[in-house]
């Protein structure tokens, strides 16, 4: 039941996996970096075994960013920014005609929905986001931080692409640099990688390994989330990053209509306690409770 989409942006071709109801409203499922919308497939898989009503009011959308999984990478002189995510939802809303969607983002797809919805209020009826709130702001002088991206830039000229000799070993390379179990992380490599001489490497754009050479200061962070209109919900993981915790404290007093639930599981809580996200999502999103998810 959950389907292989794509959809031909100007300047890119997006992949991803789709389930529910193809002719009601769109709740788009936004991976973090690196990851794949095969993120989304323990939290898809739950939707089904436990027959939730919202596979009849919605159609979930998981997108593989450009750059990830099997969606096309960016030209040879592009490079990868907030910004830019942001202007391929907003091509990929105008694309599609939808005229307002709902949004999960996990990590850095939390932050990207996030400046999204700031700038396009009017197109985001709901906003979760799982391990992610605000956005990474500056911890270097802007200069620094040009600097830093600048020379990461001339640093992957250098770099050829990692090949491992088979899938085992790509799995145990993801799972030595996250907290993921074996499943998850089995979930994520197959969705990311290609066969290649002597073995597998990654199909991820190497350019996003790059150091932003830019990012939002705390006061234009502040503004981007004092901005949200629409109802934001917050889903940590017990187990978590301390950044998650750390932004709680500085950015969810700044927004309007705010709700935080912790669930078990680390950074990918998404992955690990899909049922317990299906509850948070049906109380969300649910038509049939309009009136009170109104209220939240």
């Amino acid at each position: 039941m959950i389907s292989e989409v794509e959809f031909k942006l100007a300047h890119c071709q997006l992949a991803g996996l789709s389930v529910g109801n193809e002719q009601a409203p769109v709740i788009l499922c936004l991976h973090g970096w690196l990851d794949n919308s095969a993120s989304f497939i323990p939290f898809f898989d739950t939707l089904i075994q436990q027959q939730s009503p919202l596979l009849k009011q919605y159609q979930f959308i998981a997108i593989d960013w450009p750059g990830h999984g099997k969606s096309s990478h960016r030209g040879d002189d592009a490079f990868y920014h907030a910004i830019d995510w942001s202007y391929d939802l907003l091509q990929l809303l105008t694309l599609m005609k939808w005229s307002q969607v709902s949004i999960i983002g996990h990590s850095m797809g939390g932050m990207v929905a996030t400046v999204f919805t700031s700038a396009f209020n009017e197109k985001v009826e709901n906003l979760l986001l799982v391990e992610s709130i605000g956005v990474i702001t500056e911890s270097e002088s802007p200069s620094e931080q040009l600097r830093k991206g600048m020379l990461s830039r001339l640093q992957l000229q250098d770099k050829t692409p990692t090949v491992h000799t088979n899938i085992e070993s790509a799995i145990k390379a993801r799972m030595n640099v996250s907290d993921l179990a074996n499943d998850a992380a089995r979930l994520l490599v197959e969705r990311g990688l290609k066969e290649v001489a002597g073995g597998v490497t990654w199909r991820s754009d190497p350019k996003l390994r790059n150091t932003s050479p830019q990012r939002y200061s705390l006061k234009q962070a502040i503004q981007i989330v004092s901005n949200l209109h629409c109802p934001v919900g917050v889903v940590a993981g017990e187990n978590g990053f301390d950044m998650i915790q750390k932004g709680i404290k500085i950015f969810a007093g700044h927004i309007a209509n705010y709700q935080q639930h912790t669930i078990n599981g680390g950074h990918h809580p998404h992955m690990e306690s899909p049922a317990a996200l299906m509850n948070i999502a049906e109380q969300m999103f649910n038509n049939e409770n309009s009136e009170t998810i109104k209220k939240l």
